[in-house]
């Protein structure tokens, strides 16, 4: 028998996929849940298919000894997760993250001589949401570097090789109107390029949501998006990420998650906002140390673009 007739006959003991997903949950929060058992088996197939590696047991072996940032481990994530994306997804979101949050937190910045406003993209996949976020910011006149600074952030190497070039396919496309991919992208043999002026603008970072001491060194942010990624851990892995989420927001900063997604039975540390153009989540003000210049003015600010307030 070959080594290709013998990976098709493989099957997952019962063992065998406990150790897989114990090993999955604990490293970077990803849930497999017995429904998803044969999607597991088959990704996980292709692995040892291309490493020549005749058994689930061995290959197990092989990633649950390696270091942490083992280029297979990286290889299994990159098999396991996925990236569906597209430039301006959930546009309601983005125009209130633009013309609501950012429009209050310039005011705050003037108001206070504060530093650019710091946005982290948590699970940016192959970049189009942070330059989506650098293109409307430049679009309402704001300044990259001066007025704003962009990070984004994922688990899977081969995404973030992608986010870096910068080069995307018509399927990114079907939410962009012809005037911005005009504007921001060059066309060559069916893939599209952009521009320089948006892509230096984002510090792409590779981080597990799970790595503490690696979110550690990032500094506190006014705002994180973390969109459809959550939906993937189980609940005490979600909590877990909303807790590092709360302690990375400054007081009065803002979480934005997908449409699918809410803190409802994981959370009350933040709040429900009520914006003209969406529902996001913000860090009270409330119960800061300090009621410091900033503080204050935030407040202000928040207090006189929010007609309604809502709690979860």
């Amino acid at each position: 028998m070959s080594l290709g007739d013998l990976h098709s006959e493989l099957q997952l003991t019962d063992a065998e996929f406990r150790m897989f997903s114990d090993l999955l949950r604990r490293h970077c929060g990803l849930h497999f849940g017995p429904d998803a058992r044969f999607l597991l088996e088959k990704r996980l197939v292709r692995r040892l298919r291309a490493l020549e590696v005749n058994s689930f047991a061995a290959y197990h072996y092989r990633v649950r000894n390696a270091a942490p940032r083992d280029e297979e481990f990286a290889h299994l994530i990159d098999e396991l997760t996925t990236n569906e994306t597209y430039f301006f997804r959930e546009r309601n979101q983005l125009r209130a993250l633009i013309g609501e949050i950012f429009a209050e937190l310039q005011v705050v910045r003037q108001r206070t001589g504060r530093g650019p406003i710091t946005v982290w993209s948590a699970g940016c996949s192959s970049g189009e949401e942070p330059y989506s976020i650098v293109i409307l910011a430049m679009e309402a006149g704001l300044v990259p570097g001066a007025d704003f600074h962009v990070y984004a952030s994922d688990i899977s190497t081969r995404m973030l090789r992608k986010a870096r070039q910068g080069l995307y396919r018509e399927a990114s496309f079907r939410e962009t109107e012809p005037s911005l991919r005009q504007r921001y992208f060059s066309e060559k043999d069916g893939l599209w390029r952009i521009s320089d002026d948006v892509k230096k603008h984002v510090d792409f970072i590779h981080l597990n949501l799970f790595d503490r001491s690696k979110i550690s060194l990032l500094g506190a942010m006014d705002v994180i998006l973390c969109r459809n990624v959550i939906i993937y851990f189980d609940s005490d892995n979600k909590r877990r990420v909303i807790e590092t989420f709360y302690e990375k927001t400054r007081p009065g900063g803002h979480l934005l998650l997908g449409h699918s997604e809410s803190l409802i039975n994981l959370s009350n540390s933040f709040e429900l906002r009520h914006l003209r153009n969406d529902l996001v989540y913000r860090r009270p003000l409330t119960g800061s140390p300090v009621p410091d210049q900033w503080h204050v003015a935030a407040s202000a600010a928040i207090s006189a673009n929010s007609p309604t307030e809502d709690t979860e």
